[in-house]
C-alpha cells in the first residue's frame, strides 16, 4: 500500500463557470488551491513550477470546456457563417462582370 493520496477525478466544468472571465477565474483559482493543497498536505513547500504546472493544466481544462460548450458552437457557427459570407461576397465581386456576360443575373425570380 502507497502513502500517495488518492486524487479526485476533476470536476467538469460547469456551463455558468465558463461564461464570463470573472466567473472562470473564480472557478479556476477555487480548483488550483484545491489542487495544490491536495499536492502539499502539510509537508515540503511547493515550487514554483509545481504551482505553475497545475495553473497551466488547469487553464488547459478551462479552455476545453469553453471550446466544448454549446455557447462556444453556437459563437463559432456565427463566426463561420459570416466570415464564409464576406468571402463568398468579395469573389461574387470579384467576377462579377464576367458571370453576368454568361448569363448570371442579380436576383432570381
Amino acid at each position: 500500500m502507497t502513502d500517495k493520496p488518492e486524487r479526485k477525478v476533476a470536476q467538469p466544468y460547469s456551463p455558468e463557470e465558463i461564461l464570463s472571465f470573472d466567473r472562470i477565474r473564480r472557478a479556476m483559482t477555487s480548483r488550483v488551491l484545491d489542487r495544490i493543497e491536495e499536492l502539499w498536505q502539510g509537508k515540503q513547500p511547493i515550487s514554483v513550477e509545481q504551482v505553475n504546472e497545475v495553473i497551466a493544466s488547469e487553464w488547459q481544462r478551462v479552455k476545453d470546456a469553453v471550446r466544448s460548450s454549446p455557447a462556444a458552437r453556437e459563437a463559432f457557427r456565427k463566426y463561420l457563417e459570416r466570415t464564409v459570407s464576406e468571402q463568398i461576397e468579395k469573389l461574387m465581386k470579384e467576377d462579377k462582370t464576367e458571370l453576368e456576360s454568361l448569363g448570371v443575373v442579380e436576383k432570381s425570380l
